[in-house]
């Protein structure tokens, strides 16, 4: 469970007002007849159907709306126009193209009078009323461009005036804003090489001749998974673009859903140029036998595993006759008093923008402008090899948007379903498109609040209904999906669920190890643990680019035994303002229910207290590692459980832009902290890092 975003200070229910205009793309989905059915084709002419409230739009792209696949088109043109040299261009790969967000009073300009529900209320009130520009700034887009020829990593920020169809954006070139080479660095890995290294791995002759000692002469059975190398040493060094692959192995040709991460092949050390896409070092330096086959080892239905599947579930269906509550207007999202922008990067996956609940006579009250997972960091426990390496940065070295799923291939969601599609470029500047990426539904939450009265044995019960907004991604061998929950109490929540599969290791006939745990003859799974970074850049009844918010620190205490607590029950809750960033390096503290809240500065609430928000953390640890630990120089954001930020429009990634490969120490986070700004009343940003930790020691019966 990821960090919690509570509301200290919930406000009335009024309900929200709706517009009506055309209707979105809906599906309605219910897994257990494998149904699928559309209920309203897009059209700007059609009535809208019965219990769907949509709302009409002004202008195409809101400063906020993820790029359009003509737009990355577009920047990509442009960059590759600007190279001197035929060769230079053709060297270009593209990493990331992504929105450049603009700044707060943009956001607020396009809210206040150019996108509905039009909140002039954003922007300040000027003496003869505001003056209003015809038209936005251009949107722009921002490239990481690695050249292949010369191993440079280079950022562009280009201007995108005038973008039309995609299939017209060819013709057209944005503006080059700037351009620069970044030094130094390496940037993160694309599934393109990943492919390819596997294909030059399993074609080395020293590789091969390995497998044939060990029985495998068919190199379609063997899976190469390059992971990168994180930084150790200079050997490290980012001058070269380096992977340590994992090797596995299936046993059978002709199944496509067997399990072949339940087959680690280990005692071969393999290193791989990814820039030259060689094998620059090579050693068999141990046989190690594979595991056996085991029929459980697979994901396919029970029967081809020598069991069965459950047959005593009865159907259980999501319907909504009247349609969802929610109303959504390209990536304005309205529900239940609550209002916000979904978008999408290649790099963090689903953000959440502009976060604001409708409060009756209050109007609109801000509550978070940005909210995403900004890097995940999974390092293992075992200092054996070849899992002493295994230290993945999942955002900053491979990216959770470019590895998301689309939901057209098994949707993961129940009900009456909005989906978004996402789209990036590939490693060559391709425009992709994840279908069906982003999952929008309500759910049914169980109970909200009960009372029964005794005395008179009358009873009233409210349900909970939340809304749902969510991705998938495969990394490797595991699946993420990130959730974030909008509740009717004011509540926001985070979630992250982990499944997939585990990156095992093999055990010797008669082997124990102590780093880990026997799932199975000849298999264990090294222990390590998963941090999430959530980024939440607050505005708690804040207007874009004020600076009103504080954070205090909330403890328990046990009331010194005296006049004061003369039964020794007393408790109390204290309260410590963080002043500075220095001060706000925190860690949880269950003994006490320590908690935080980020608070408005100006405004109380009815009964006088500052308005706020409550950060509860959910599961949490520090790194199970000693100080000096490798992984910890690129992680330095992971010695607290939370930090406190002033907000800087640059300040995004606690690891620094490129963590993968990265030699200097504590970039990042634990660098933009010393400069210790105040916090006693500006724009805050938490970072906050729930974790969980796999031991794997479970209680089973059998």
């Amino acid at each position: 469970m990821a960090s919690v975003p509570q509301k200290a200070t919930a406000p009335p229910s009024v309900p929200a007002a709706a517009t009506n205009a055309a209707a979105p793309d809906w599906t309605h989905h219910q897994r257990d007849n494998k149904l699928s059915r559309p209920i309203s084709e897009p059209s700007t002419d059609a009535f809208p159907p019965k219990g769907i409230s949509t709302m009409s739009r002004t202008q195409s792209s809101h400063p906020l709306d993820p790029l359009s696949a003509a737009e990355i088109s577009v920047a990509v043109a442009t960059v590759r126009a600007a190279g001197a040299t035929p060769e230079l261009r053709d060297s270009m790969r593209f990493i990331e193209v992504v929105l450049l967000e603009p700044d707060k009073h943009v956001v607020a300009l396009a809210d206040a009078y150019f996108f509905p529900p039009f909140q002039p209320s954003l922007l300040p009130r000027t003496k003869g009323g505001p003056v209003i520009p015809s038209k936005l700034p251009p949107r722009r887009a921002r490239l990481v461009v690695y050249n292949k020829k010369t191993n440079e990593t280079s950022m562009w920020i280009i201007e995108l005036a005038h973008v039309h169809a995609v299939t017209r954006g060819g013709h057209h070139r944005g503006k080059v804003i700037s351009s620069h080479v970044v030094p130094d660095v390496q940037p993160p890995m694309d599934a393109m090489e990943y492919a390819e290294c596997e294909a030059v791995v399993k074609d080395f002759p020293p590789f091969r001749e390995a497998m044939k000692k060990r029985g495998i002469e068919d190199m379609d059975l063997v899976m190469v998974d390059a992971w990168c190398v994180g930084y150790y040493s200079e050997a490290d060094s980012p001058c070269r673009r380096l992977t340590k692959p994992l090797i596995f192995c299936r046993a059978e040709s002709d199944c496509p859903m067997e399990n072949g991460y339940a087959r680690p092949l280990e005692g071969i050390n393999v290193l791989v140029d990814m820039q030259k896409m060689v094998v620059i070092e090579f050693e068999d330096r141990k046989f190690v036998p594979l595991p056996p086959v085991d029929p459980l080892r697979n994901y396919t239905h029970g029967e081809t595993r020598g069991g069965s599947d459950r047959s005593d579930t009865k159907p259980l269906q999501i319907i909504q006759l009247e349609g969802p509550s929610f109303r959504v207007d390209g990536s304005y999202v309205a529900w239940q008093k609550w209002n916000f922008r979904i978008g999408f990067s290649p790099r963090e996956g689903l953000v959440i923008y502009s976060v604001a609940y409708v409060d009756g006579s209050q109007g609109r009250r801000p509550v978070a402008h940005r909210l995403s997972f900004v890097e995940m960091v999974v390092p293992y426990g075992d200092p054996n090899e070849p899992h002493y390496r295994k230290n993945a940065f999942d955002v900053g070295e491979n990216g959770l948007g470019k590895n998301a799923h689309s939901l057209k291939k098994g949707c993961d969601c129940l009900g009456y379903i909005k989906y978004f599609d996402a789209h990036f470029t590939n490693f060559t500047g391709g425009v992709e498109t994840i279908e069906n990426c982003v999952c929008l539904h309500e759910e049914d939450h169980g109970i909200l609040w009960k009372h029964q009265d005794w005395r008179t044995g009358l009873a009233e019960v409210r349900r909970s209904r939340r809304l749902s907004v969510s991705f998938m991604c495969t990394v490797a061998n595991y699946e993420y999906g990130f959730f974030w929950y909008f509740y009717q109490d004011g509540k926001i929540e985070a979630e992250v669920k982990l499944t997939g599969i585990l990156s095992l290791g093999t055990l010797l006939p008669g082997e124990f190890r102590k780093y880990g745990t026997m799932i199975a003859p000849g298999l264990y799974a090294p222990v390590h643990q998963h941090f999430f970074v959530a980024r939440m850049d607050m505005a708690v009844d804040s207007k874009p680019g004020d600076a009103l918010n504080q954070v205090v620190e909330i403890n328990v205490k046990v009331e010194e035994p005296g006049e004061n607590n003369v039964h020794n029950n007393a408790f109390y809750a204290e309260e410590t303002l963080l002043r500075s960033e220095l001060e706000a390096m925190r860690d949880c503290n269950p003994l006490t229910a320590r908690h935080w809240i980020v608070r408005n500065t100006r405004i109380g609430n009815r009964t006088g207290q500052l308005t706020g928000y409550k950060l509860v953390p959910g599961s949490n640890c520090l790194p199970l590692a000693g100080s000096e630990a490798k992984f910890l120089r690129r992680a330095a954001f992971l010695r607290h459980n939370l930090w406190v930020t002033s907000y800087s429009h640059d300040e995004m990634f606690p690891g620094g832009e490129f963590p993968n490969q990265n030699p200097r120490v504590s970039e990042g986070l634990a660098t933009w902290v010393k400069q210790n700004r105040s916090l006693e009343e500006t724009d805050i940003v938490l970072w906050s890092s729930p974790s969980h930790a796999h031991t794997f020691y479970e209680i089973f019966l059998g």
